[in-house]
C-alpha cells in the first residue's frame, strides 16, 4: 500500500511531490573502457550492395485523418467513469468510528468498524442516508489512522458514547477518482491520482477518503466500486 503512503504524504507536503519520483531519465549506453585495439587488417574486397530497405509507409491521403493509437484503459477503471472529477461534498450527519490499522489487514480493519456502526444504527432505529466512507487522516509505511463513517439521514435522540461517536462528515472542493475491482488493486488506482495530480500541481489538502459504492459487507472484496475522494484547495 506504498502509493496510499506516497499520496498523503504528498497531500500533508502541499506539493503532491509524493514519495520517489518516475524513472524519467532514459539510460545511456557507455563504451567499456579499455577496449583493445585490433591489428590492421588487409584490405577488404569490395563489398556488396546493401540489401535494399523496406519502403517507408506511404503518406496519408490529403484530407486523411491522422491514425491515433489510444493507450489501453486501466483494469481499476472502466471507460465511461471520470478519473479526476470536481465534485463537491455536503457536510451530512454521521456516526463514525476512529482507529487506526495496518495496511496488511487494512480492509478487515475497515469492515469490522462498519459492521459495529451498522449494528447501532439498526439498534438505534436510524436510517442510512449515503455510502459507508473511511476518511483517512494519517498514514505511514505499515499503517494508518482513519474514522470509518455511514451518512444518516438525521442526528440521532440519544448521542452515542464509547467507542461510536456522531459528527459531520467533511466538505469542500474534492476530485474523484473511480476504482472497480479487488481492494488490494486500489493501489495501483492510488499510484494513477498521484501522478494526476503531480502533473497538474494540484494543492491538496491532508486527507482522503473512500467512498464504498457498493457494500464492502456484502460485496465480493474482487468486485469492489470505490470512489477515491481527494479534497483540494
Amino acid at each position: 500500500m506504498l502509493c496510499r503512503v506516497a499520496l498523503y504524504v504528498g497531500l500533508a507536503a502541499a506539493s503532491l511531490w509524493a514519495g520517489p519520483q518516475p524513472s524519467w531519465a532514459q539510460q545511456q549506453d557507455q563504451s567499456p573502457p579499455g577496449a583493445a585495439t585490433k591489428p590492421e587488417a588487409a584490405p577488404a574486397a569490395p563489398a556488396a550492395s546493401p540489401p535494399a530497405t523496406e519502403a517507408a509507409p506511404a503518406p496519408p491521403a490529403p484530407g486523411a485523418a491522422p491514425s491515433t493509437t489510444k493507450p489501453a484503459p486501466s483494469a481499476a477503471a472502466e471507460p465511461s467513469d471520470p478519473f479526476g472529477a470536481d465534485t463537491t461534498l455536503t457536510a451530512k450527519p454521521i456516526v463514525y468510528m476512529k482507529g487506526v490499522g495496518n495496511w496488511d489487514s487494512a480492509l478487515a480493519t475497515i469492515t469490522g468498524s462498519l459492521k459495529k456502526l451498522k449494528a447501532y444504527i439498526d439498534k438505534q432505529g436510524l436510517k442510512a442516508d449515503g455510502e459507508p466512507m473511511t476518511i483517512f487522516t494519517s498514514t505511514d509505511d505499515t499503517g494508518f489512522q482513519y474514522r470509518a463513517a455511514i451518512p444518516i439521514a438525521e442526528a440521532p435522540k440519544n448521542p452515542p458514547h464509547g467507542e461510536i461517536s456522531f459528527g459531520m462528515s467533511p466538505e469542500g472542493h474534492a476530485l474523484k477518482f473511480v476504482h472497480h475491482g479487488s481492494y488490494d488493486g486500489l493501489d495501483n488506482t492510488y499510484e494513477a491520482i498521484t501522478n494526476y495530480l503531480d502533473e497538474r500541481r494540484l494543492e491538496a489538502k491532508d486527507m482522503f477518503i473512500e467512498q464504498y459504492v457498493t457494500d464492502p459487507l456484502t460485496t465480493n472484496s474482487e468486485h469492489l466500486v470505490v470512489n477515491v475522494l481527494v479534497m483540494v484547495k
